[in-house]
C-alpha cells in the first residue's frame, strides 16, 4: 500500500489532470484561453472541503489529509 501511495503522489490521475488540463491545452492551442477554458471545464467546487463522509473514506483508505 505504501508503494501505491508514493505513487499518487507523485502522478496524480485526479479528472483536473486527466481531463480538464489535457483539454485547456487543446482548446489553448486553438486560441482559446487556458484560464477561462479550464475554469469552465473544471469549477472550483462550492464547497472545496470534504464532508464527513468524505474524510471517513479517506482515513478508511489510508491516506491522510
Amino acid at each position: 500500500m505504501a508503494g501505491w501511495r508514493t505513487y499518487y503522489t507523485l502522478y496524480p490521475f485526479d479528472d483536473l489532470h486527466r481531463h480538464h488540463r489535457p483539454a485547456a491545452i487543446i482548446a489553448a492551442s486553438m486560441g482559446g484561453k487556458f484560464e477561462q477554458v479550464l475554469t469552465a471545464l473544471a469549477p472550483t467546487p462550492t464547497d472545496p472541503e470534504l464532508s464527513d463522509a468524505d474524510r471517513d473514506v479517506v482515513r478508511a483508505l489510508g491516506f491522510d489529509r
